[in-house]
């Protein structure tokens, strides 16, 4: 049971919270703080600065030279922060049988996006009798269903395009359908599914500057690339439509492939300030490096296109927000206008949740017949005989990693891991080089540049045989870290011992609890003559996430907000770096050293790193716990765990966590590393 005064503490260390949270503590219109959404609000309140710079751009664009010069920057930047798009040397397509049905014809599809790196696909070719090739074109991109292409409604949509004169081609992506990446012993997907796949990829690719959505746009192209080679099809002709995930990709092909006549991107298309305000980010490869801080939001998607016939296809009661589609639409229809357009871009709602429903299936086909075809018709769906996984399935096996020499996903991470390690390696930075290379990729400010904190304190307490001081250094406008200072006793018995006037900082990734109490490290460290302060670093102790985790328990407590930190173009390593250099520096101030001892574990080890490596100055010793020893373990491992706080985008381009050892190798202890699975 807890003793008495640990329950003060608690709710001690809890009001101070409240109180830096209120209005005169903060700024008038701030809403209070709970400790568990500080590193969250306070993305969230950086991210609407970006939102008032976006709105502030995209009211000064109205000329239509610049809204070319933008239209054609936002490519550039969109395909450089997601690692480039390969585009394949040759497809070797091949078609592996045909399916007959009641008014079109299924052509299995193999091709390869890159070499050897396998896609499956469906053709639905309408009836040649009925509507003579050569055929207008759609790819059918496919949501986060585990069975891809093969899911029903998916089918469904692609036979429809094909009953009403459109070539329709239907692929999976990564990670669903028949192209799982990664195989258990049997053969079948390791990840239940695909979408976790997705993530997890993603945590790889983050690494060596790479992003999911690299993958899914290239193997949307090179599907072009495919249609546009066959005499069947009118190569300038093509559309693309896909719901969810779909929406997704259809979103970011259409905004990058100029050969994309008509689009309709279903139930994805809703604005960033909605989604952070209501859902929260999603999948790996709907989170582009940077986005919000570069001014790309959902309504860029369309406006990227214009002025080519778009249709956003919207459900009143999806999770997408239905008030942040019509918004994106708003701007996007007027942007639209700017160029005598605006009937080119048209939205639908459904009164439905979130699915590519008959009615948008419907509505997204009529749209492909009018501005492919030149056809204005009213399409209606009819009952469709969808095809068996067996009939559908376009490899022997049912899924590409167990085709003969098959490259995965992972595969290319652990290629680039390994070129990126080469070079590094034939070209070394010095020191100062280093230091410089990995504050700017991780985002970390020079130590002038951090504020000072202003520390608010509370009545002493009393935990075990210790008695505390609780502190709390406020870093920024609601970031606030919780922490307790105990300081040995003056007396003759410690007077000459080793550790007088040594301060030790612990800030462990279980939380300061993890050391007061029952714990007797502190007690032992004070009992030597050192002061000791345990700190929760944002996100840790009393400022850990609760509630649901963001997308999957595997990706941690704090993967939202190493997302949302992503999204701005930062990285949560950097963040917690600089709490790190704020709180040390705090430190050897109040005490009167010049350098103190820092013990850190767990997702803490990794910023700790960082911090010690560019700030050496300030740390007499530096002690890790349970971290990893490498990134490169994860791009090699890529089943990890809890590994999306500690990563930092494009790192392994410059260097891995070894190189920041190595500049503070006198100065550190690395205690029990843990693998990165």
């Amino acid at each position: 049971m807890p003793t008495v005064d640990y329950v003060r503490l608690c709710f001690s260390v809890s009001m101070m919270f409240v109180i830096a949270a209120l209005p005169s503590a903060r700024s008038a219109n701030a809403q209070p703080t709970s400790p568990s959404t500080v590193v969250r609000d306070s993305l969230h309140r950086e991210a609407d600065v970006h939102f008032q710079t976006w709105r502030r751009n995209y009211e000064s664009r109205t000329e239509l030279g610049d809204i070319a010069a933008y239209q054609k920057q936002m490519r550039v930047d969109f395909s450089e922060r997601i690692g480039g798009i390969p585009r394949p040397t040759s497809l070797n397509a091949k078609v592996t049988g045909t399916i007959q049905r009641d008014g079109y014809t299924v052509e299995k599809v193999l091709f390869e996006s890159q070499p050897q790196f396998y896609v499956t696909a469906g053709l639905f070719l309408p009836d040649p009798a009925k509507f003579p090739p050569p055929w207008p074109a759609v790819i059918v991109v496919c949501g986060h269903s585990a069975e891809g292409k093969q899911q029903l409604g998916y089918q469904s949509g692609t036979a429809l395009a094909a009953l009403n004169g459109l070539a329709a081609m239907v692929v999976d992506p990564v990670g669903q359908g028949e192209r799982a990446q990664m195989l258990s012993s049997n053969g079948k997907p390791a990840m239940k599914a695909g979408t976790i796949e997705h993530t997890v990829l993603g945590t790889g690719a983050i690494l060596v500057g790479w992003n999911t959505a690299r993958w899914m746009i290239a193997d949307g192209m090179a599907a072009i690339d495919y249609l546009q080679s066959r005499d069947d099809i009118h190569a300038d002709q093509i559309g693309c439509m896909g719901n969810s995930g779909g929406g997704t990709q259809t979103s970011y092909l259409m905004a990058l492939d100029e050969r994309i006549k008509a689009a309709a991107p279903s139930c994805y298309i809703t604005g960033f300030k909605r989604l952070l305000e209501t859902i929260g980010p999603q999948d790996a490869e709907q989170n582009i490096f940077g986005q919000i801080a570069l001014g790309m939001d959902h309504a860029d998607y369309l406006m990227m296109r214009a002025p080519k016939p778009t249709m956003m296809c919207c459900a009143t009661k999806d999770f997408f927000d239905i008030d942040g589609a019509w918004g994106s639409f708003r701007d996007a229809k007027r942007l639209f206008q700017r160029f005598g357009k605006g009937r080119n871009l048209e939205l639908i709602e459904v009164d439905a949740t979130h699915g590519w429903h008959p009615m948008i299936r419907q509505a997204s086909v009529q749209f492909m017949a009018q501005h492919l075809a030149g056809r204005l018709i009213d399409v209606d769906e009819p009952e469709i005989e969808t095809l068996t996984v067996n009939e559908m399935n376009v490899t022997p096996a049912g899924q590409v990693m167990l085709l003969p020499n098959a490259v995965s996903a992972f595969d290319h991470i652990r290629q680039e891991s390994e070129r990126l390690a080469k070079a590094r390696h034939d070209n070394p930075l010095d020191a100062d080089a280093l230091r410089r290379v990995v504050r700017a990729t991780a985002s970390i400010r020079e130590l002038s540049q951090l504020p000072i904190p202003v520390v608010r304190q509370s009545a002493e307490v009393k935990i075990g045989n210790l008695t505390y001081q609780p502190v709390q250094l406020q870093i920024d406008e609601d970031v606030h870290l919780p922490g307790l200072i105990a300081r040995p006793e003056k007396s003759a018995s410690i007077k000459n011992t080793v550790n007088q006037n040594r301060v030790t900082c612990i800030a462990l990734a279980e939380g300061k609890d993890a050391v007061t109490g029952v714990n007797q490290e502190v007690e032992k460290r004070v009992a030597s003559g050192e002061t000791v302060v345990v700190l929760d670093l944002r996100g840790t102790g009393e400022t850990m996430p609760t509630g649901k985790p963001w997308y999957n328990e595997r990706f941690g407590a704090n993967g939202g907000n190493s997302v949302l930190a992503y999204l701005l173009g930062k990285s949560l390593v950097g963040l917690r770096a600089e709490d790190c250099l704020v709180a040390a520096r705090w430190l050897a101030n109040l005490e009167g050293v010049e350098r103190i001892q820092w013990v850190t574990s767990g997702e803490l080890t990794i910023p700790s790193l960082h911090a010690a490596a560019l700030e050496p100055q300030l740390f007499e010793s530096v002690e890790l716990r349970d971290g990893i020893e490498s990134w490169t373990e994860i791009v090699n491992n890529p089943q990890s765990t809890n590994q999306v706080p500690g990563i930092v985008h494009g790192a392994l381009r410059s260097y891995d966590i070894p190189d920041l050892t190595n500049l503070i190798k006198d100065q550190l202890t690395i205690r029990k590393v843990v693998s990165g699975k």
